[in-house]
């Protein structure tokens, strides 16, 4: 029974960056013999065991069979015959199929070394065409190592996969969970531009692939093509580190602009209602959450009229609040400020402009939440005033303490 650590702790430890994690992989050995010395089963598909002590995950080294489309459709066959090097040629990248001992060597049967100095993303052997979530995962990979170029053999291999329908077989579940995990990435373009590049954005988010080639006026956007601009505004959202529900927000909120009539271009007239409506559709294909889901709303439908809130008064402004839900919900609407200005920053050239919609907008929040709402409830029930009538009370106490304040 010998053990390896594998995977990205290897490859992550090789290019000097911080490991958190580490995944074992452990040859000669049988589950009984696993058990026998302390471990703890948990694998449900295939024999995954936590160590003793350090509750670790130690893998037993397994091959896989593909029997069926999509995800689900191996068969793992783990045996204390099982090799190392034929455990790591299931793996998907070489720079992910390298392990290391307990003396600190590394075995590396596929050159991952190689790749990592070359910063190249290349797949291990064909077997990477029998799991669609591996196109994904590459993708990923590219927006996590942003200067590393995919394979131009792995890109082809990707295609066929796609051509195949590989693509069409993936889980909502999966692709959500690879999405949102390239989302958070330090350069989250570099995975749609990649799943763009073999064809599986077209099949997994066509909302967004169609935006590439789609003009705006250049007065507004120096970049004018829409998808440009939308991998613009995702790259700036990893830098002001915004979290997931934002840069999701980011990723759909100019999906209308791809479906705005051809005679009317480079305007897209009402293209925020449009948004709106396709992204409910994506969020149910892929089963998005509900924060993600409801941000994403606020800002598909808001944005246009949260830019222009500089020219809004009092009145318009605590309007726009309500829409936003924003007294009920304060924390929500800063996200959906950051994400507007994600938006406004991800132009070309316009990368380092200030945003003072953002603070304007807070500022009005502050001023209209002051407004005394259970006083003026109070004084509505003295007067027998009822229903509509006291939020218009509201409202109109809002709307002064705004005006008071700007």
């Amino acid at each position: 029974m010998q053990t390896y650590i594998v995977g990205g702790a290897v490859r992550d430890a090789l290019l000097g960056l911080p490991v958190n994690d580490r995944d074992w992989v452990v040859v000669g050995a049988s589950p009984q013999q696993m058990i026998s010395a302390g471990y703890l089963p948990v694998g449900k598909d295939f024999p995954v065991f936590l160590h003793p002590q350090t509750r670790e995950e130690h893998a037993l080294a397994r091959t896989e069979r593909k029997t069926a489309a999509g995800y689900h459709g191996f068969v793992f066959h783990a045996e204390p015959s099982v090799t190392l090097e034929q455990d790591l040629a299931r793996r998907d990248l070489t720079i992910n199929a390298m392990a290391q001992d307990g003396a600190g060597r590394i075995i590396d049967p596929f050159d991952g070394r190689a790749d990592l100095k070359d910063r190249v993303l290349r797949h291990v052997t064909v077997a990477f065409r029998e799991d669609p979530v591996r196109i994904l995962r590459v993708a990923r990979f590219a927006a996590r190592f942003a200067d590393f170029a995919v394979a131009p053999e792995t890109l082809r291999l990707m295609r066929e996969m796609v051509e195949a329908g590989e693509a069409d077989a993936l889980v909502a579940e999966r692709v959500w969970q690879e999405l949102a995990r390239g989302l958070m990435e330090g350069k989250p373009s570099r995975m749609f531009e990649v799943l763009r590049e073999c064809g599986a954005l077209a099949r997994l988010l066509p909302e967004v692939d169609r935006l590439w080639g789609v003009p705006q006026r250049a007065d507004y956007h120096p970049e004018v093509d829409t998808g440009v601009h939308l991998m613009m505004v995702l790259d700036m959202s990893a830098r002001l580190q915004a979290p997931l529900a934002v840069r999701f927000a980011c990723l759909t909120h100019d999906l209308g602009k791809g479906t705005t009539p051809p005679e009317i271009l480079p305007r897209h007239i009402r293209h925020e209602e449009r948004s709106a409506q396709l992204l409910k559709g994506v969020c149910e294909r892929l089963r998005v959450p509900t924060e993600c889901r409801e941000l994403a709303d606020v800002v598909a439908r808001e944005h246009g009229n949260i830019h222009r809130s500089g020219e809004f008064g009092a009145p318009a402004l605590v309007r726009l609040l309500e829409r936003c839900d924003a007294f009920r919900k304060p924390q929500r609407f800063e996200q959906v400020l950051l994400a507007c200005e994600c938006d406004a920053r991800g132009r070309l050239g316009l990368e380092e402009s200030p945003y003072p919609q953002r603070a304007r907008l807070l500022a009005a929040l502050a001023a209209a939440q002051s407004v005394p709402t259970h006083e003026i409830a109070a004084r509505a029930q003295a007067e027998n005033i009822k229903g509509p009538g006291v939020g218009e009370m509201i409202q109109q106490a809002r709307i002064e303490a705004v005006a008071q304040a700007l």
